[in-house]
């Protein structure tokens, strides 16, 4: 049984501690009602959504620029999903992959645990696709002379044109930073603290080209909808092959993928590595 976790002073908490506090977060969460855990969860694809539109619309008309800095500048910009996440609170099913510490601790059984991903996700996924329907009726796809929605296409094209194990591997990597992320923000004490500890990681996944499957959940429901204003998109010089992009290959050949690589990346090589090192039974005397 792991000790009760408590916290004093202004330094940032060493390892051992933030796993402690990891694990009893996990417990919280599981523990949460079904109803503020769903509507968390789809404020959590909204504020994912919603980096993910500042990072589109930073990419757009920036070709002139190297391809890695119009890639780092859009991952700085998508940071803000994460921070509203963290700050304002809700709940993410990439970083609640975490709540795996506390089942491996038999603190949480694994009908929770799965419950709690399942009901997170299919939240993130109401949040993300209604910010996008929401957006597509705004039009802000039309601005810079279209190339916001030209990045957008682009976007969820090459997305689902991913191959099955690319996508999971690219899964994998994404949540291991993303869940790293989020540990670093269990050792801070304030709210500049938790920014500055999430904006190194996340901005790396987005500049690395690495998959999150909230974030998808948003990238390529908002090509779809563009792909459907023929007028838009006959109007772009040089559209992207869009054949490929349709709800069946967004499904089967992303989020699937993506999720698998995102528990992965960040119940097992974060969650799990952690909770090895710092909370397993020990022998007595070990």
């Amino acid at each position: 049984m792991s000790q009760p976790f408590t916290a004093t002073g202004l330094d940032a908490l060493p390892p051992a501690e933030v796993a402690r506090k990891a694990e009893a977060v996990g417990v919280a969460k599981a523990g949460m009602d079904t109803f503020g855990v769903f509507v968390l969860a789809v404020l959590a694809g909204a504020f994912i959504a919603l980096g993910a539109i500042f990072a589109t619309t930073v990419a757009a008309g920036a070709g002139d620029l190297p391809f890695g800095v119009v890639r780092l500048l859009s991952g700085l910009a998508f940071t803000l999903g994460l921070i509203l996440v963290v700050v304002a609170g809700a709940e993410l099913f990439t970083g609640n992959n975490l709540i795996v510490m506390a089942w491996a601790s038999r603190r949480v059984s694994t009908a929770a645990l799965l419950g709690n991903w399942a009901l997170v996700w299919i939240g993130n996924l109401v949040g993300a696709l209604g910010t996008a329907i929401l957006l597509y009726l705004s039009e802000q796809y039309t601005f810079g002379a279209g190339a916001v929605g030209e990045v957008a296409l682009a976007t969820a094209a090459h997305k689902t044109s991913l191959g099955f194990l690319e996508a999971v591997a690219l899964g994998v990597l994404c949540n291991a930073l993303v869940c790293l992320a989020v540990w670093l923000t269990y050792g801070a004490h304030t709210t500049a603290d938790k920014i500055l500890a999430i904006v190194p990681p996340i901005a790396a996944f987005v500049t690395a080209g690495f998959e999150h499957s909230v974030a998808n959940m948003y990238f390529v429901s908002i090509g779809l909808l563009v792909k459907t204003d023929d007028g838009f998109v006959g109007s772009l010089d040089a559209a992207p092959e869009l054949d490929g992009l349709t709800w069946g290959s967004f499904f089967a050949d992303n989020l699937l993928p993506v999720t698998i690589g995102n528990v992965i990346g960040g119940g097992l090589l974060v969650g799990a590595v952690y909770w090895l090192v710092y909370l397993r039974p020990r022998r007595e005397g070990a």
